[in-house]
């Protein structure tokens, strides 16, 4: 039947010629899926599930899309062979299906519950994957045929759940092999012995590209060896931030939030091969994780310490506490650990930090695997759509934190609590005896500590499965005393036993009595990482109100700084404070240099990169060496309140360099300006953008696009901190002027005015050591009040000019970076160039 199936895939390929495995029968596992990113005669995904001992193809065209709307167009294909599951190369030109194959995906999937692979006949397949980049539930329908049409068009779409995001997120953010790493371009290179990009490109280009994939081939295979572990110091246990209960979800574009997991607070010490776990009070609890233990030591880290929430997961994914509490009894593994903050790293602290930058390096540190560790993802504003949801899953709540805060070891209101049901620790004084047969005890008696006096809270009587109420009872037995060591009314003492006050339930229950008893309360578990000393009573306060940037005063609000858009200086300030978080993430620590209007755009406008000790305490400085050998304090910020204190001092425009203070002469960013000569159109500058984007990820790097708020467009490329200045500039020399070589008629790469006539002119001296660039969110000093805005690719083809948003967008911006954050763009790992 198999060797049936494979009889199209056979005659279609000449097996002398290509490396492609000949169809023969296979042996596989039942539940293989692949995707296979090729380059034919169009770029499109191979999507193949394993099924009857062969894989089912489609040709997706666009590639698979993470957003519930999108329709992906998926033509069905010949079946092929198991053996293919493992091909990655190049099919010579004029055979079928020629040109590069990388293996972009691979894991296992299965139809959900009452489905089955037969569904593929009927032309309506639900299914699950559990791939390295795709995961979730999926559908692929079948699309009715037309009148003479041959092939078989389905549908692939992605069903919502929490895998979902943006239509471009993964073929975007992934583009390189899963099983070798390597870009589209180093696999074409393998067979042809030199770099072929989309064939024939000219000479010029083919030679200044094959040095550039050169260099970035030998980094790529540096950072593949594996290397000797670090010997480095753990650092030392610190006490946690902790969160106060409040009434409401708070507003506002400063705040972050986070789903509450239900499960044991825990700071972890990493440090080459080792890690120790540390509870909320600084008890070492390493023995009873060893998986969230032997996690963090593969990672190999420089030293950080990393604050998170252990969890065991129940069948549907959810963390659940009776869960955790089980397998810790049980012992072994099965243990998550979300982790959602930074607090030290290669032997400095990052507390005070911005929230917002310390999460952004957390997760370049541990990735975002679906492992034994994983990352705490957040949104920014949008609280109670997250609340609700949390809510409707039976989940605990959500935390709010303040994202430009640092990190303080107490209680704050920088971060908040709002849960989904009232729950509290309470310490256990005694117990009721209970006249079910076989049951040790009907009901637990409460206490907590208020002003230093421990005093009865009621009881609880549900909640308990046969385990608890066994392993509770054997608890109880050994702390028994004959005298109550809390006043407790006489009707509820009546025939009740006592024990020494050690232990600490947590407890959810519908209300408080008016004399503070729960009312309807229902066992959660014990609290073996708090002490009976530490439980009080939580009482829900009020939001906290945001007070503005920090008490950073902004004078004369009302001075009209913008005359063409009408919009004031407080206009401008409630702009940045409204975008503050986001902006953050590209600007904090990073020395720039400011576009000063104080009179208004309209009026002078100056650059000042210099600190004249005139901003104030929020707007810091760092002496750099210049080239002539002078020392110069230069500006930069770390938080809303130091770019507001520089628009209070006139500023419109930020400027950034490519490298952050802590990496002067290491950039972490590469920068293409597109900027079209006068006359051009902007479509020609989006098609130029796109272009070079493709180009980029042939190579092995991720970008982005931004509208300047100018003329053009930049193309922003993330990397990690580690080729030095001459480097970053020798190759976005080289790449610039390779593709003006190849399209002299659209592109330059030369500064020059008389050589730029009806081209776009691709600049590429913003990478160089002291030159800046415009940063994201900037607002600009021109007509309208337009700002720079960091864009989807999809985004980019929608709109009109680089000047689609101003400064009244602010609320718009901010929660567009919403969808924007976790793309990996911070923490993508990328060749070195």
């Amino acid at each position: 039947m198999a060797a049936d199936l494979l009889a199209e895939y056979n005659r279609k390929r000449d097996f002398a010629k290509t490396a492609e495995p000949a169809g023969k029968i296979g042996k596989g596992e039942g539940d293989l899926f692949i995707v296979q990113k090729h380059d034919a005669t169009r770029l499109h995904y191979d999507f193949r599930l394993e099924v009857d001992g062969v894989m089912k193809s489609w040709a997706v065209t666009k590639g698979p899309s993470l957003d519930p709307d999108d329709k992906r167009l998926a033509v069905r294909t010949e079946d092929h062979p198991m053996s293919y599951a493992e091909f990655e190369g190049t099919i010579p030109k004029g055979e079928y299906g020629g040109g590069t194959v990388m293996l972009w995906d691979k894991g296992r999937w299965a139809p959900v519950e009452g489905k089955s692979a037969k569904d593929i006949d009927k032309g309506h397949l639900h299914f699950v994957l559990d791939g390295e980049r795709m995961k979730g539930e999926w559908l692929l329908v079948r699309m009715r045929k037309k009148p003479g049409e041959k092939r078989e068009n389905w549908l692939l779409r992605k069903l919502d759940d929490r895998y979902a995001g943006a239509s471009d997120e993964l073929t975007g953010r992934e583009v390189t092999s899963v099983k070798t790493g390597r870009s589209m371009a180093e696999i074409a290179a393998d067979k042809a012995g030199k770099t072929s990009l989309e064939g024939k490109k000219g000479k010029a280009f083919d030679k200044a590209m094959a040095e550039a994939e050169s260099a970035a081939a030998k980094a790529k295979k540096r950072t593949r060896k594996k290397s000797p572990r670090r010997t480095v110091k753990l650092p030392e246990f610190r006490k946690p931030q902790l969160a106060t209960l409040v009434d409401a979800v708070p507003a506002g574009n400063n705040w972050l939030h986070e789903i509450k997991y239900d499960g044991y607070r825990a700071l972890v010490a990493a440090a080459g091969g080792k890690a120790k776990i540390y509870t909320r009070s600084g008890l070492d609890w390493t023995a009873k994780f060893p998986d969230v233990a032997e996690a963090f030591a593969a990672f190999d880290l420089p030293g950080a310490l990393i604050d998170g929430e252990i969890v065991a997961l129940d069948a549907k994914g959810n963390p659940d506490f009776s869960t955790l509490q089980k397998r810790l009894k049980e012992g072994g593994d099965g243990f998550v650990l979300f982790a959602f903050d930074l607090l030290e790293l290669d032997g400095e602290s990052v507390a005070d930090r911005p929230l917002i930058e310390r999460k952004e390096r957390l997760a370049a540190l541990i990735g975002e695997e679906e492992g034994a560790v994983r990352f705490s993802d957040h949104i920014i504003g949008a609280g109670e759509k997250l609340y609700k949801t949390m809510c409707d899953a039976g989940q605990e709540g959500i935390i709010a934190k303040q994202a430009d805060a640092p990190y303080r070891g107490r209680r704050t209101t920088g971060w908040v609590k709002v849960k989904c049901t009232r729950r509290q620790e309470f310490v256990i004084v005694g117990w009721s005896e209970s006249s079910a047969k076989g049951r040790p005890f009907s009901s637990l008696l409460l206490g907590q500590n208020i002003e230093g006096e421990l005093c009865y809270r009621g009881k609880v009587g549900t909640g308990f499965d046969r385990d608890m109420l066994e392993d509770m009872a054997a608890r109880l037995g050994r702390i028994e005393r004959k005298t109550p060591p809390v006043e407790v009314p006489k009707a509820e003492a009546r025939g009740a036993h006592w024990v020494t006050p050690k232990l600490v339930a947590e407890v959810a229950f519908a209300e408080l009595t008016a004399d503070d008893r729960v009312r309807h309360a229902s066992f959660i578990g014990l609290r073996s990482d708090k002490e009976a000393e530490e439980v009080t009573p939580e009482k829900a306060k009020p939001v906290p109100e945001r007070k503005p940037a920090s008490g950073v005063k902004i004078t004369h609000p009302d001075r009209v700084i913008f005359p063409d858009a009408k919009a004031t200086k407080g206009d401008l300030a409630a702009y940045y404070e409204t975008v503050g978080a986001p902006m953050l993430e590209w600007l904090a620590d990073r020395p720039v240099s400011l576009v000063r209007c104080p009179q208004g755009r309209a009026k002078k406008c100056f650059f000042q990169k210099h600190d004249s000790g005139s901003f104030g305490e929020h707007v810091h400085h760092v002496p750099i060496e210049e080239k002539t050998g002078d020392v110069e304090d230069y500006l930069y910020v770390s938080d809303v309140s130091g770019i507001l204190a520089c628009v209070q001092m006139g500023t419109i425009e930020f400027h950034g360099w490519g490298s952050r203070i802590d990496a002067l002469e290491k950039p972490d960013r590469l920068v293409f300006d597109l900027d079209p000569d006068e006359g051009l159109d902007f479509g020609d500058v989006k098609k130029a953008a796109l272009d070079i984007r493709k180009t980029l990820e042939e190579i092995g790097l991720v970008s982005f696009a931004m509208l300047s708020g100018g003329k053009g467009v930049h193309v922003v490329v993330p990397i990690r901190p580690e080729a030095e200045w001459g480097t970053v500039k020798d190759f976005t020399s080289r790449f610039a002027r390779a593709l003006a070589a190849q399209q002299p008629d659209r592109f330059t790469a030369t500064m020059s005015k008389e050589k730029r006539k009806g081209k776009i002119f691709i600049d590429w001296l913003r990478n160089q050591r002291g030159s800046t660039s415009v940063m994201p969110y900037s607002a600009r000093a021109r007509e309208g009040a337009p700002v720079a805005a960091p864009l989807t690719w999809e985004e980019l083809a929608e709109v009109k000019n680089a000047r689609t948003f101003s400064i009244s967008d602010g609320e718009l911006l901010q929660k567009r970076s919403v969808q924007m954050t976790g793309w990996g763009w911070h923490s993508q790992v990328l060749a070195s160039v």
